[in-house]
């Protein structure tokens, strides 16, 4: 499983990677191969303000529905929209073009308090 040394990660398998007042957000490989073939991705909460924790979007596999929380509190920015029509780019490039949303983080220091790669690393292989 890749786990880009640059990026933190949750419990919950999102992963968020900051650059300068603004972040990424997406799902983990391992979480992107636990759900398989991807075929729709929604979200509805662009312009919104969030928790850290709460839905940010919605992931529909062909398997189940899962949803992909905030990994730390504030305003979703934009949602990549490449998703809409190729939403199985998070399978294919699950770091890089298959990224999900653009946040403004509410206190970018939270970032640093969410799992690095090596803990994220010991998480999923228990």
């Amino acid at each position: 499983m890749k786990c880009p040394e640059n990026l933190r990660y949750t419990q919950e398998h999102e992963w968020i990677k900051s650059e300068g007042e603004i972040a990424y957000v997406g799902i983990t490989d391992f979480a992107q191969s636990e759900l398989g073939d991807i075929v729709f991705v929604e979200c509805e909460t662009v312009g919104e303000k969030l928790s850290a924790g709460d839905p940010a979007c919605t992931i529909e596999a062909v398997k189940t529905v899962s949803d992909v929380f905030m990994p730390v509190a504030g305003e979703v920015l934009e949602f990549n929209e490449k998703l809409s029509s190729n939403p199985d780019l998070i399978n294919k490039d699950p770091y890089g073009e298959g990224w999900i949303v653009k946040i403004k983080p509410t206190n970018m220091e939270d970032i640093n308090s969410l799992l690095t790669a090596e803990e994220y690393k010991k998480l999923i292989e228990h």
